[in-house]
């Protein structure tokens, strides 16, 4: 009875071995992405750059639209809250008229939070951050396809200090474009 039971045992975990598949697994850290194009801004986003300053001296900007309007990609929290402040709900809508006139355009919204409070309740609430935004980007006709979430809660500050001005950069939750 027991070589019974062992012949099953490596029977189905040569099973299992033959089916495990080798499929990618998406990296969270965000890749600089500069969109390329000719220099003579026939091209809406010629050098948007995603991270930091762009050759136009733009900082934490994106271009978006047909005018190359910039949009600010960062929405800052208050201690403590996912809740959206009310003079970032006017730039979400923004970024969801041009999602929902480009339904080619994805974003990343990576939620983030400061130093205090452990870490799995900095992830929850980074992720908290990240998903009040895409509800009011939901709820302004964006599709759901078009959003993924992602958390990094303290793990990638925005400015290393200790004082309340850099606790306060840290409570944000960024809008990256991905194509």
């Amino acid at each position: 009875m027991s070589y019974h039971k062992m012949f099953v045992i490596l029977l189905f975990s040569t099973f299992l071995a033959g089916c495990s598949s080798s499929i990618p697994v998406p990296d969270p850290e965000p890749t600089n992405t500069t969109y390329g194009g000719s220099n003579d801004n026939t091209n809406v986003y010629n050098e948007a750059d995603t991270f930091g300053t762009s050759s136009d001296g733009i900082i934490g900007g994106e271009y978006i639209g047909e005018a190359a309007e910039v949009l600010e990609n960062v929405i800052y929290f208050d201690f403590d809250s996912s809740e959206v402040p009310a003079e970032n709900q006017e730039l979400i809508s923004r970024h969801a008229g041009h999602l929902s006139l480009n339904s080619f355009r994805n974003v990343r919204l990576e939620g983030h939070a400061d130093e205090q409070g452990s870490r799995e309740y900095n992830i929850g609430l980074g992720e908290r951050r990240a998903q009040a935004v895409r509800q009011m980007l939901m709820i302004q006709g964006v599709d759901v396809s078009q959003i993924q979430t992602v958390s990094f809660g303290e793990e990638r500050p925005e400015s290393m200090g200790d004082s309340e001005d850099d606790y306060a950069q840290n409570r944000r939750v960024e809008i990256k474009y991905m194509n």
